[in-house]
Formats: C-alpha cells, structure tokens, sequence
C-alpha cells in the first residue's frame, strides 16, 4: 500500500518537488564555490601586491643603507659622521612610515575585495 502511495503521489506532480529542491541545492552549492574562488583569486591578486610593496621597500632600504655607509667611510669629522646619521635616520624613518601606510592601506583594500563576493551570497539569503 505504501508503494502505491508513493506512485500516486509522484504522478500527481508531488514529486516533483523533491527533484526541484535538489536542483536549488545544487545551484547553491555552485554559487558558493564560485564566491570562494572569487575570493581566493582576489586574495591572491592582493597578497600578491603587498609582497611586491614589501620587496620594493627592503631592496630600498638596502641601497639606501649601502650608500649611507659609503657616506660615512668618506667623512673627515666625528660631526660630519653625527650629521650625516640623523639625516639618514630622518629620511629612513619618513620613508618607513610612508610605506607602511601604504601597505596598510593594500591590507585594508585586500580585506574589502576579499569579502565583496559574499556580499552577493548575503543579498540572496536575506
């Protein structure tokens, strides 16, 4: 009798439903790998920008610091050499805070595009 049932209702279109809802999930769940691998790419794309910054930033900090030194072995005088330190020591530091606001401002970016692609998935589920 419950085979019957079953029968019956599948042909009066109630099963149907069933078909429907995994479909849904299956749309779903595709919808969400897609979000993910927008946010890994664009998480790539932003790791990416930040260690160029900072590789940028260490190769000029060894020039500098390599030139400095050159400086210093040239200087005649212990207030030349006094000099010619909190003059790099000004420049380094002015530099160091520009490229960390830079860099800061790459991580808040990075944060910002990573999370754009759930906000599509938000606006679905509300």
């Amino acid at each position: 009798m419950t085979i019957q049932y079953f029968g019956a209702a599948w042909r009066a279109g109630k099963g149907n439903t069933m078909v429907k809802n995994f479909e849904d999930l299956q749309q779903v769940s595709k919808d969400n790998v897609d979000v993910a691998m927008k946010s890994v790419g664009t998480m790539s794309k932003g790791a990416q920008a930040i260690a160029v910054e900072v590789a940028d930033y260490s190769k000029k900090a060894f020039e500098d610091s390599t030139a400095m030194i050159e400086k210093l072995f040239g200087v005649k005088s212990f207030e030349k050499a006094i000099e010619l330190q909190t003059e790099f020591a000004k420049t380094s530091y002015e530099g160091f805070v520009a490229k960390a606001s830079k860099i800061g401002e790459l991580y808040a970016d990075f944060a910002k595009e990573s999370y754009k692609p759930f906000e599509s998935l938000y606006a679905k589920a509300k």
